[in-house]
């Protein structure tokens, strides 16, 4: 059919479409633009006092830290997704919790498939579907799978099943803990420098029952090394000549600093940044840089807290330095409570890592999974805020959907609640209900424990008894109420029993969980019995 529209009117036509592409241009450009850059800054086994903001007893300063509360949001009830860290950065990155997977107890080496199973959402993946760029610098601790096998490498085939399979446009870092091997500073998915040559861990004189990852190192391995369902490595690690466990944290931090660099620099400045810096200090291997030592009052330990804050300083300036301070949200939260050297450290320096809580890593208490959690982001999150809602690190994900008008489908986030309202006073102003469906603590050996509001009911598992606290009166967990409250007992534990069941602690379709039931539901029947 031929056109019945004049020259003149195809020309106008096409100015006219012209204008609606650039006019929408702009407006994605606006929209884009109005969202904050985003660094999630998590730290490896700090516990809650090893703030001095938080603990004003504490033998060593962070003076960064102390400014990231100060000028932002402090959560004084925030808790990581389990006591250890394997499942909770699955719990961080994913919005569920980890028991729901098949990693019922402790973590991971670094040799295996990822526990981030293929298409779940992701912080990366929901930022980068929503415009976002995204890095991750530092510990992935999920599972990679490597090339060939320990006895037979290609190091020139890729890695998979990593940080770029999961949402993350950029990875610069190591695979796990630094005692599990494969030891590399890993760049995309292959290794600047193979890991070729292997080690064994060496005492550490700095540090409380600690030990080192450094030079010199064999062309052989004695014992090829192997890792147990724990994660524990025996035997000789993978590593790379380069490798050298003091630079961690610098390598990181510099990597950081140069993909915000490089982004502002090559990319459209109006596309916001998502980057994930897992550090892997203050624990094993406790090696601060030579300007840190001595300067703290609790060992070399709150020496290598010093540097960890320094660090971040460094990523604040960069910030500052690029005019982008103002456009950045940070979040700032470690993965578990403090390693059990902590009670050396308090008895040798007066310094209570874990604050007033009762015990630390690994453990159910809330020294195992009571974090330190800030928030901030000038001009929008109310500066010298504090909030003493309960929420757990596995709502970083619907708070982030929130923020950035996303939805979060039924078979993602399942444990993921929004604490936006907390940070925003224009949602604070909707008058959005502070409540938070109960959290689930889960502890390594693969105990429960559920909160709901003032009441924390630990289930029986092994040796440990039923037990139930009014953390309002009781934060350090020293009286068991369970007795005196048997109706809060049952409550809670109907409300833990439906949350399992479910697969889901959110509202929405109930979805599966890899295991109907598995022997740490002590509290339940198995499904053949009823």
């Amino acid at each position: 059919m031929q056109s019945t529209f004049s020259r003149a009117q195809k020309q106008d036509l096409f100015l006219i479409c012209i204008f609606l592409f650039v006019g929408s241009c702009e407006l994605f450009a606006r929209e884009a633009s109005s969202l904050p850059n985003l660094i999630v800054i998590y730290t490896d086994d700090q516990g809650y006092g090893d703030v001095s903001h938080l603990n004003p007893e504490s033998k060593f300063r962070t003076p960064t830290l102390d400014r990231l509360a100060a000028e932002g949001m402090v959560f004084n009830d925030a808790h990581c997704s389990d006591t250890v860290c394997t499942p909770s950065r699955y719990g961080l990155l994913t919005g569920r919790y980890a028991w729901r997977t098949e990693l019922k107890r402790g973590v991971f080496g670094s040799e295996r498939p990822c526990l981030i199973e293929d298409g779940r959402m992701t912080l990366a993946s929901l930022l980068a579907e929503n415009g976002y760029a995204t890095a991750m610098v530092g510990k992935w601790h999920l599972g990679m799978e490597f090339p060939g096998t320990r006895e037979s490498r290609d190091w020139k085939k890729p890695v998979l099943d990593m940080p770029l399979d999961k949402g993350f446009d950029y990875f610069y870092g190591i695979p796990a803990s630094l005692n599990y091997g494969i030891l590399a500073w890993f760049e995309g998915r292959y290794a600047n420098n193979p890991p070729t040559l292997y080690t064994q861990k060496k005492p550490n004189r700095l540090a409380i029952d600690d030990y080192r990852i450094q030079p010199p190192y064999d062309a052989s391995a004695k014992v090829l090394g192997e890792t147990n369902s724990l994660g524990i490595v025996k035997g000789s690690l993978e590593i790379a000549g380069d490798f050298v466990d003091s630079q961690c944290l610098t390598q990181f931090t510099d990597r950081a600093i140069t993909w915000i660099e490089n982004h502002q620099r090559q990319q459209n400045v109006s596309q916001p940044f998502f980057l994930y810096l897992p550090y892997t200090s203050p624990p094993k291997p406790v090696i601060p840089i030579e300007r840190f030592r001595g300067q703290s009052s609790a060992g070399a330990y709150g020496d290598f807290m010093m540097e960890t804050d320094w660090h971040i300083g460094r990523l604040l300036e960069t910030l500052d330095r690029l005019g982008i301070d103002d456009q950045t949200m940070i979040v700032f939260s470690s993965d578990n409570g403090p390693e059990t050297t902590w009670k050396k450290r308090a008895a040798q320096f007066g310094h209570q890592s874990n604050f007033h809580f009762r015990e630390g890593k690994r453990s159910i208490y809330e020294g195992g999974h009571r974090v330190p959690f800030f928030v901030r982001w000038p001009g929008h999150v109310r500066s010298g805020g504090v909030s003493s809602r309960t929420i757990c690190q596995t709502d970083l994900l619907a708070t982030l959907a929130e923020l950035v008008g996303a939805n979060v489908p039924d078979h993602a986030g399942e444990d993921s609640v929004s604490f936006l309202a907390e940070l925003l006073p224009q949602k604070a102003a909707e008058g959005v209900s502070k409540y938070r469906l109960p959290v689930v603590h889960h502890s390594s050996g693969g105990g429960f424990a559920i909160r709901d509001r003032q009441w924390k009911l630990i289930m029986p598992h092994r040796r440990q008894k039923l037990e139930l606290y009014d953390l309002s009166l009781d934060p350090s967990e020293q009286k068991d109420l369970s007795e005196a409250f048997p109706d809060v007992v049952n409550r809670l534990t109907q409300a833990l029993t439906e949350i399992v069941n479910k697969g889901r602690t959110t509202e929405g379709m109930p979805q599966a969980n890899d295991q109907l039931w598995w022997e740490d539901l002590t509290w339940m029947e198995p499904p053949h019995s009823k």
